[in-house]
């Protein structure tokens, strides 16, 4: 077996990535991981392009990327924050975390094709498989939107 702490590399690819969660296209919305603190604070970019699915209904003529898939890309990114953060303590894995509740959710800007958005999430505590994180998407260092997020672990890995 190899040593998980080497595992882990910044910046953390999308290849990484998939190996660290279980989603796929077209609901990755994590594209790279450029910073870490383990178990306190990471960024992740998701490009933003006009080849999103979602952008065929949402809306014609006037692409917006959903909150909803915002709040997604944060959730996804307070993941790779636990699964990053156990594989650099040298374990086997962490428990997959669900999204359990979203709270003060507040959109500032509209996120269109050609946008980057860098997602900051810092983890303010994580009790008995509950893991409770800060969460904010920038587009060009302006916050588009933020939330706090409530995750428990899955019982059943």
């Amino acid at each position: 077996m190899t040593d998980t702490k080497a595992a882990v590399t910044l910046p953390v690819d999308v290849e990484q990535i998939q190996r660290l969660l279980p989603h796929r296209y077209p609901f990755l919305l994590v594209d790279r991981v450029t910073e870490i603190d383990p178990g306190k604070t990471i960024t992740a970019i998701k490009n933003v392009t006009i080849n999103e699915p979602f952008f065929q209904g949402h809306f014609p003529g006037h692409p917006v990327m959903p909150g909803v898939l915002i709040v997604e890309a944060m959730a996804q990114t307070a993941g790779l924050l636990t699964q990053i953060t156990s594989q650099m303590d040298g374990a086997s894995g962490s428990p997959l975390f669900y999204l359990v509740k979203v709270d003060n959710a507040r959109f500032s800007s509209v996120v269109s094709p050609g946008d980057q958005l860098v997602m900051k999430v810092s983890l303010k505590r994580l009790i008995r498989g509950m893991g409770l994180f800060e969460a904010k998407a920038y587009v060009d260092g302006e916050v588009a939107a933020c939330c706090e997020l409530m995750c428990a672990a899955r019982n059943d890995k």
